[in-house]
């Protein structure tokens, strides 16, 4: 007869106990199945789950669900306004002034509700607390130029990416006359109505690669 040292027999427990077999493993313990709160799992129901059993429910656990729904539908509703553009616009010269510059000092949603007693932000001559307003990328191109057309990629990619953020993409010389093409892709960076960053000639002093936008 075959020996399995793995099984659990008096025989077996006597080799164990002089040593001539080795001790059995510990036996696993069943995890403690994890105790969860009814607030638990009316977060995993369904819009429509939640309207079904609210229709069922007592009086406090109704009002608990509607809340629960309403508040469901105010973040939904929030994520689109944040994410509001998510792809490059194109503009002419004519635009730039009200989808650059002014569109830069729209609040983005949310905004608003910053602490209205922090005294250390800026204010406006007229002792207005100065929004962020929204940030705004001026995207200067020329086709023909390779590195400008690997900028193109790279400012799409970076759009999806960030939707709170608006990209716009305007010919060079269209939004600055006899700009030269040393000076193509640009970049131009607007908040609150102002130009806080520039980039010019990108990808001249050396190679971009797509897969390090972020």
């Amino acid at each position: 007869m075959t020996l399995n040292p793995n099984e659990d027999t008096e025989f077996n427990d006597a080799l164990r106990k002089h040593g001539i077999l080795p001790a059995l493993p510990p036996k696993s313990r069943s995890p403690s199945p994890v105790l969860r709160t009814k607030e638990e799992e009316y977060d995993e129901l369904l819009d429509d789950e939640l309207r079904e059993l609210a229709e069922e429910a007592d009086d406090e656990t109704e009002r608990y669900l509607e809340r629960l729904r309403r508040q469901r539908e105010a973040e939904a509703k929030r994520e689109r306004e944040l994410g509001r553009f998510g792809r490059v616009y194109p503009i002419g010269r004519d635009d730039y002034t009200r989808e650059v510059t002014e569109a830069s000092m729209v609040e983005e949603q949310g905004d608003e509700e910053v602490d209205a007693e922090d005294e250390d932000e800026e204010r406006d001559e007229g002792g207005k607390k100065k929004g962020r307003g929204t940030g705004v990328v001026c995207f200067l191109y020329k086709d023909g130029i390779q590195r400008s057309e690997m900028a193109t990629r790279f400012v799409e990619i970076l759009a999806a990416r960030h939707p709170r953020t608006k990209f716009v993409s305007i010919v060079g010389d269209k939004c600055i006359p006899n700009l030269p093409d040393d000076r193509i892709p640009m970049f131009l960076v607007y908040r609150a109505g102002e130009l806080v960053h520039q980039l010019v000639s990108w990808g001249k002093d050396r190679e971009r690669r797509i897969e390090g936008a972020t």
